[in-house]
């Protein structure tokens, strides 16, 4: 395996099996972010792998990282297309990729300390607890077998909690007891087991997959402008922006190779910039490194970055093929409830470790404060109106905390605090 351990870019013909096998570490995350969302499963194949070679391109071939679908922004995707449509939203989450490019920028000129000091884990960690507990009333409503806002039954209560509870139970037991590449599948394994539950009573409905082409165009959507969607997208991008950082390290401890230095974090914070921005312009949810990807590649010692580009034209190939998209929305409105349960719950813990990690005094005024209003604003409903243009929700809670953070004093010691939380997605 010595041949595999170079961070050096080959890009070989016998290499196309080992990408295929890091798409599929990455697939049971990838697919559930449309599939809850309601964005088309084969254009988000298709900008995760578009993005991913346009990020390999900006930071030259040199690091060893997927990109897809993030997590962070399945509740405002949510909540976005149900009020403004897919073709708005989709004008939110282009940006988002270029507040990711802003960023880049910034980190660039002044380096990485300035990012901290506007956004530090006392900000970003509320953040992302806000990300993951909004959703949890849709979660619960999936689970037993509703519609996300509990308005339809669709499937049997008793039987939608068997089947959700059955995928949940084998993504926590394959998460703790799985071994070599099964530990990274957690997330599809559910899927698998769920679906399967799913076939034995009866919950599944193949007649779209047998309408559906073999070879069809993903359905892309363009952008549409829309002043609302992006006002409350652009502060949904501080914590996977911030989070950002701690991927890229984790990389770099793992290759062994300084990545915050060669190609610059500057470089890989753009490309995933422009990856999402992309994303948006296909119609597909923004784009991060996923950190199944980063263990597979921990667990193989396969460092050759190019093994990413055969896995990005595994996905793009996929893309094309209409009956993936067809029999992924198939799956039962329960399996995908039993596994958000965890999910959003999980997202919650990495906003709640950020500031535990960070070793902030909860208590201290100011940092109760901030913590405090951005928990309340985020998750109970607050909403301001200006001119038209409204912020609630996770976008509110991202500029409150931000403006709270640079208005309210500080002790001296805290003004350089650095924290880099690890992602969620």
């Amino acid at each position: 395996m010595k041949e595999y351990s170079s961070t050096d870019y080959r890009f070989r013909g016998k290499d196309a099996l080992l990408g295929a096998q890091m798409l599929f570490v990455a697939f049971g995350a990838l697919v559930l972010v449309p599939l809850l969302t309601g964005l088309n499963p084969n254009v988000t194949l298709f900008t995760a792998g578009a993005g991913t070679l346009l990020f390999q391109l900006v930071t030259r071939g040199q690091v060893p990282v997927f990109l897809a679908s993030s997590f962070a922004f399945i509740a405002p995707i949510i909540y976005g297309v149900q009020t403004w449509g897919v073709a708005a939203t989709m004008s939110g989450l282009a940006a988002a990729g270029i507040f990711y490019m802003i960023l880049s920028l910034i980190v660039y000129w002044r380096g990485t300390r300035v990012i901290a000091r506007i956004f530090p884990p006392v900000v970003t960690g509320p953040v992302i607890m806000v990300i993951g507990l909004i959703l949890a009333p849709v979660a619960v409503h999936m689970a037993n077998g509703r519609s996300g806002d509990g308005a339809l039954q669709l499937v049997p209560q008793g039987t939608a909690l068997i089947v959700s509870l059955t995928a949940l139970a084998v993504t926590i037991l394959v998460s703790l007891k799985g071994r070599g590449m099964l530990k990274l599948l957690p997330i599809l394994s559910g899927l698998v087991v769920g679906y399967g539950l799913s076939l034995a009573f009866g919950l599944v409905d193949f007649s779209a997959v047998a309408a559906a082409p073999w070879l069809a165009l993903p359905a892309f959507v363009l952008p549409q402008f829309n002043v609302q969607a992006i006002i409350y997208m652009l502060p949904v991008a501080i914590a996977p922006a911030i989070e950002h950082f701690g991927d890229i390290l984790a990389i770099s401890s793992i290759s062994g190779k300084n990545y915050l230095k060669q190609p610059g974090v500057h470089r890989t914070l753009l490309g995933d910039g422009l990856a999402t921005s992309l994303a948006a312009c296909c119609g597909g949810p923004p784009n991060t490194t996923y950190s199944e990807v980063t263990g597979a590649v921990a667990l193989t010692k396969v460092f050759n970055p190019a093994i990413m580009t055969w896995a990005a034209l595994c996905a793009i190939l996929l893309a094309f093929v209409g009956k993936v998209g067809a029999l992924l929305q198939t799956v039962p409105v329960p399996v995908m409830g039993g596994i958000m349960l965890l999910l959003f719950g999980a997202i919650a813990v990495v906003g709640l470790n950020t500031l535990v990690r960070a070793g902030h005094d909860l208590l201290e005024p100011r940092n109760l404060a901030v913590v405090a209003l951005i928990l309340v604003c985020g998750i109970g409903g607050m909403e301001f109106s200006l001119g038209g243009v409204s912020l609630k929700g996770i976008g509110l809670a991202g500029l409150a905390g931000v403006v709270l953070n640079l208005v309210l004093p500080c002790r001296p010691k805290e003004a350089g605090e650095v924290g880099v939380p690890p992602a969620p997605h």
